[in-house]
Protein backbone atom coordinates (compact mmCIF):
# COMPACT_ATOMS: atom_id res chain seq x y z
CA UNK A 1 0.00 0.00 0.00
CA UNK A 2 1.24 3.48 -0.73
CA UNK A 3 2.66 5.20 2.34
CA UNK A 4 1.04 8.66 2.17
CA UNK A 5 3.17 9.83 5.07
CA UNK A 6 6.52 8.92 3.53
CA UNK A 7 8.97 11.79 3.38
CA UNK A 8 6.94 13.98 5.73
CA UNK A 9 7.62 15.00 9.33
CA UNK A 10 5.26 13.10 11.64
CA UNK A 11 3.48 15.71 13.76
CA UNK A 12 0.64 15.31 16.19
CA UNK A 13 -2.67 15.21 14.31
CA UNK A 14 -6.22 15.85 15.45
CA UNK A 15 -8.70 12.93 15.36
CA UNK A 16 -10.30 14.51 12.27
CA UNK A 17 -6.94 14.60 10.48
CA UNK A 18 -6.20 11.02 11.54
CA UNK A 19 -9.57 9.92 10.14
CA UNK A 20 -8.98 11.79 6.93
CA UNK A 21 -5.53 10.25 6.39
CA UNK A 22 -6.80 6.79 7.25
CA UNK A 23 -9.71 7.29 4.87
CA UNK A 24 -7.42 8.39 2.05
CA UNK A 25 -5.15 5.40 2.50
CA UNK A 26 -8.03 2.95 2.72
CA UNK A 27 -9.86 4.45 -0.22
CA UNK A 28 -6.79 4.07 -2.33
CA UNK A 29 -6.40 0.49 -1.17
CA UNK A 30 -9.93 -0.34 -2.34
CA UNK A 31 -8.73 0.02 -5.87
CA UNK A 32 -5.12 -1.15 -5.92
CA UNK A 33 -6.04 -4.47 -7.47
CA UNK A 34 -9.70 -3.88 -8.18
CA UNK A 35 -9.77 -3.42 -11.89
CA UNK A 36 -7.39 -6.00 -13.11
CA UNK A 37 -8.29 -9.20 -11.39
CA UNK A 38 -10.39 -9.88 -8.29
CA UNK A 39 -12.38 -6.68 -7.59
CA UNK A 40 -12.77 -2.85 -7.45
CA UNK A 41 -13.55 0.07 -5.17
CA UNK A 42 -15.37 -0.27 -4.66
CA UNK A 43 -36.55 10.12 8.28
CA UNK A 44 -61.92 30.21 31.82
CA UNK A 45 -72.02 38.28 40.66
CA UNK A 46 -73.59 36.18 42.00
CA UNK A 47 -76.84 38.32 42.10
CA UNK A 48 -78.67 38.13 45.41
CA UNK A 49 -82.40 38.48 45.21
CA UNK A 50 -83.68 40.28 48.28
CA UNK A 51 -86.27 37.93 49.85
CA UNK A 52 -89.88 39.09 49.69
CA UNK A 53 -91.74 38.69 53.01
CA UNK A 54 -95.46 37.91 53.04
CA UNK A 55 -97.36 38.33 56.34
CA UNK A 56 -101.01 37.38 56.58
CA UNK A 57 -103.21 38.25 59.66
CA UNK A 58 -106.66 36.76 60.00
CA UNK A 59 -109.05 38.01 62.72
CA UNK A 60 -112.08 35.96 63.60
CA UNK A 61 -114.76 37.93 65.60
CA UNK A 62 -116.54 36.18 68.42
CA UNK A 63 -118.89 37.30 71.15
CA UNK A 64 -116.44 36.67 73.92
CA UNK A 65 -112.91 37.19 72.60
CA UNK A 66 -110.78 38.04 69.65
CA UNK A 67 -108.29 35.54 68.44
CA UNK A 68 -105.47 36.63 66.25
CA UNK A 69 -103.74 34.07 64.15
CA UNK A 70 -100.43 35.01 62.58
CA UNK A 71 -99.38 33.03 59.55
CA UNK A 72 -95.72 32.08 59.30
CA UNK A 73 -93.51 34.19 57.09
CA UNK A 74 -91.83 32.34 54.33
CA UNK A 75 -88.73 33.77 52.68
CA UNK A 76 -87.42 32.20 49.49
CA UNK A 77 -84.11 33.29 48.08
CA UNK A 78 -83.52 32.24 44.54
CA UNK A 79 -79.88 32.41 43.65
CA UNK A 80 -79.09 33.69 40.24
CA UNK A 81 -75.89 32.58 38.58
CA UNK A 82 -74.19 34.88 36.20
CA UNK A 83 -71.36 33.65 34.05
CA UNK A 84 -68.81 36.11 32.82
CA UNK A 85 -66.86 34.87 29.83
CA UNK A 86 -63.12 34.95 30.13
CA UNK A 87 -60.68 35.26 27.29
CA UNK A 88 -57.48 33.29 27.25
CA UNK A 89 -54.72 34.00 24.80
CA UNK A 90 -51.98 31.51 24.02
CA UNK A 91 -48.96 32.01 21.87
CA UNK A 92 -47.26 29.17 20.08
CA UNK A 93 -43.80 29.30 18.65
CA UNK A 94 -42.77 27.09 15.78
CA UNK A 95 -39.12 26.36 15.29
CA UNK A 96 -37.72 24.95 12.11
CA UNK A 97 -34.99 22.36 12.29
CA UNK A 98 -33.10 21.45 9.17
CA UNK A 99 -33.41 17.83 8.11
CA UNK A 100 -30.02 16.26 7.73
CA UNK A 101 -28.57 12.84 7.12
CA UNK A 102 -29.18 10.63 10.15
CA UNK A 103 -25.94 8.69 9.94
CA UNK A 104 -22.24 9.18 9.28
CA UNK A 105 -20.28 7.03 6.82
CA UNK A 106 -17.80 4.65 8.38
CA UNK A 107 -14.13 4.99 7.61
CA UNK A 108 -12.93 2.97 4.63
CA UNK A 109 -11.91 -0.54 5.72
CA UNK A 110 -8.20 -0.94 6.36
CA UNK A 111 -8.31 -4.46 4.92
CA UNK A 112 -10.16 -4.40 1.63
CA UNK A 113 -9.98 -8.18 1.28
CA UNK A 114 -11.31 -9.15 4.73
CA UNK A 115 -14.43 -11.27 4.86
CA UNK A 116 -17.67 -9.61 5.99
CA UNK A 117 -21.29 -10.80 6.32
CA UNK A 118 -23.18 -11.08 3.06
CA UNK A 119 -26.23 -8.83 3.53
CA UNK A 120 -28.69 -8.18 0.72
CA UNK A 121 -30.31 -4.70 0.82
CA UNK A 122 -32.53 -4.84 -2.23
CA UNK A 123 -31.52 -4.05 -5.78
CA UNK A 124 -30.12 -1.37 -8.03
CA UNK A 125 -31.10 -0.88 -11.68
CA UNK A 126 -29.72 1.43 -14.35
CA UNK A 127 -32.10 1.00 -17.32
CA UNK A 128 -29.87 2.74 -19.85
CA UNK A 129 -27.05 0.30 -19.17
CA UNK A 130 -29.18 -2.82 -18.78
CA UNK A 131 -28.08 -3.12 -15.13
CA UNK A 132 -30.39 -4.82 -12.60
CA UNK A 133 -28.55 -6.45 -9.72
CA UNK A 134 -28.85 -7.27 -6.04
CA UNK A 135 -27.43 -4.55 -3.79
CA UNK A 136 -25.28 -5.59 -0.84
CA UNK A 137 -24.17 -3.91 2.40
CA UNK A 138 -20.41 -3.34 2.47
CA UNK A 139 -17.59 -2.05 0.30
CA UNK A 140 -14.85 -4.61 0.80
CA UNK A 141 -13.78 -6.28 -2.40
CA UNK A 142 -15.02 -9.60 -1.05
CA UNK A 143 -18.54 -8.11 -0.94
CA UNK A 144 -18.26 -6.30 -4.27
CA UNK A 145 -17.46 -9.64 -5.87
CA UNK A 146 -21.13 -10.53 -5.20
CA UNK A 147 -22.47 -7.25 -6.58
CA UNK A 148 -22.55 -3.48 -6.02
CA UNK A 149 -22.12 -2.50 -2.38
CA UNK A 150 -23.66 0.18 -0.16
CA UNK A 151 -21.15 2.17 1.92
CA UNK A 152 -22.13 1.51 5.58
CA UNK A 153 -23.23 4.65 7.40
CA UNK A 154 -24.27 6.51 4.28
CA UNK A 155 -27.96 7.23 3.69
CA UNK A 156 -30.38 4.53 2.63
CA UNK A 157 -32.21 4.90 -0.68
CA UNK A 158 -35.04 7.45 -0.45
CA UNK A 159 -33.68 9.11 2.70
CA UNK A 160 -32.24 12.59 3.07
CA UNK A 161 -28.51 12.19 2.63
CA UNK A 162 -25.93 10.61 0.36
CA UNK A 163 -26.43 7.01 -0.76
CA UNK A 164 -22.94 5.81 -1.73
CA UNK A 165 -22.52 2.72 -3.90
CA UNK A 166 -19.31 1.08 -5.11
CA UNK A 167 -19.00 -1.49 -7.87
CA UNK A 168 -16.62 -3.33 -10.18
CA UNK A 169 -15.74 -1.94 -13.59
CA UNK A 170 -13.87 -4.70 -15.33
CA UNK A 171 -13.87 -7.74 -13.06
CA UNK A 172 -16.50 -10.25 -11.93
CA UNK A 173 -19.96 -8.94 -12.97
CA UNK A 174 -18.62 -5.57 -14.26
CA UNK A 175 -21.78 -3.83 -13.00
CA UNK A 176 -20.36 -0.32 -13.52
CA UNK A 177 -18.44 -1.04 -16.72
CA UNK A 178 -20.33 1.53 -18.80
CA UNK A 179 -21.22 4.22 -16.26
CA UNK A 180 -19.21 6.63 -18.39
CA UNK A 181 -22.13 6.53 -20.82
CA UNK A 182 -24.54 8.05 -18.30
CA UNK A 183 -25.72 11.62 -18.90
CA UNK A 184 -27.87 14.03 -16.86
CA UNK A 185 -31.43 12.75 -16.57
CA UNK A 186 -30.62 9.03 -16.79
CA UNK A 187 -32.33 6.94 -14.11
CA UNK A 188 -30.79 4.99 -11.24
CA UNK A 189 -33.48 2.94 -9.48
CA UNK A 190 -33.20 1.43 -6.00
CA UNK A 191 -35.77 -1.08 -4.75
CA UNK A 192 -35.93 -2.20 -1.12
CA UNK A 193 -38.46 -3.01 1.63
CA UNK A 194 -39.39 0.71 1.80
CA UNK A 195 -40.33 0.85 -1.87
CA UNK A 196 -38.90 2.11 -5.16
CA UNK A 197 -36.61 5.13 -5.21
CA UNK A 198 -35.71 6.80 -8.49
CA UNK A 199 -32.68 9.04 -8.80
CA UNK A 200 -31.71 11.11 -11.82
CA UNK A 201 -28.11 11.51 -12.88
CA UNK A 202 -26.77 15.01 -12.25
CA UNK A 203 -23.23 14.69 -13.61
CA UNK A 204 -20.32 12.31 -14.09
CA UNK A 205 -16.77 13.25 -12.99
CA UNK A 206 -13.30 11.72 -13.09
CA UNK A 207 -11.56 12.21 -9.71
CA UNK A 208 -8.46 11.12 -7.84
CA UNK A 209 -8.70 8.17 -5.40
CA UNK A 210 -8.03 10.60 -2.52
CA UNK A 211 -11.29 12.52 -3.18
CA UNK A 212 -12.97 10.99 -0.12
CA UNK A 213 -15.42 13.90 0.08
CA UNK A 214 -17.64 11.99 -2.31
CA UNK A 215 -18.98 9.95 0.65
CA UNK A 216 -19.78 13.01 2.79
CA UNK A 217 -23.37 13.44 4.11
CA UNK A 218 -25.61 15.77 2.10
CA UNK A 219 -28.61 17.93 3.07
CA UNK A 220 -30.74 16.61 0.23
CA UNK A 221 -31.44 13.11 -1.06
CA UNK A 222 -28.57 12.22 -3.36
CA UNK A 223 -26.77 9.14 -4.63
CA UNK A 224 -23.11 8.64 -5.52
CA UNK A 225 -21.83 5.71 -7.57
CA UNK A 226 -18.11 5.12 -8.05
CA UNK A 227 -15.70 2.70 -9.67
CA UNK A 228 -12.12 2.69 -10.91
CA UNK A 229 -11.02 4.59 -14.01
CA UNK A 230 -9.95 4.10 -16.66
CA UNK A 231 -11.20 0.55 -17.08
CA UNK A 232 -8.51 -1.83 -15.92
CA UNK A 233 -6.65 0.84 -13.91
CA UNK A 234 -6.86 2.20 -10.37
CA UNK A 235 -5.27 5.53 -11.24
CA UNK A 236 -8.52 7.47 -10.89
CA UNK A 237 -12.17 7.08 -10.04
CA UNK A 238 -15.23 7.62 -12.18
CA UNK A 239 -18.01 9.08 -10.01
CA UNK A 240 -21.70 9.43 -10.88
CA UNK A 241 -23.69 12.01 -8.91
CA UNK A 242 -27.52 11.79 -8.86
CA UNK A 243 -30.51 13.40 -7.12
CA UNK A 244 -33.76 11.83 -5.90
CA UNK A 245 -36.43 12.41 -8.51
CA UNK A 246 -39.25 14.77 -7.42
Amino acid sequence: MIDLMAGREHTQMSPRMVRAVASMVALASLGLSACGDSGEPTAEAATTTVPVSASTTTATPTTTSTTTTVAPTTTTATPTTSTSPSTSTSTSTTSTTAVVQKTEPIAPPSDAYAKEPVIEMGSIAIPKLGVDMTLYEGIRLTTLDYGPGHWPGTALPGEVGNVVIAGHRTSKHKVFRNVDQLVPGDEIIFTDDAGVHVYLVNRVEILQPTAIWIVDPTETATATLFACHPPGSTAQRIVVFADLAP
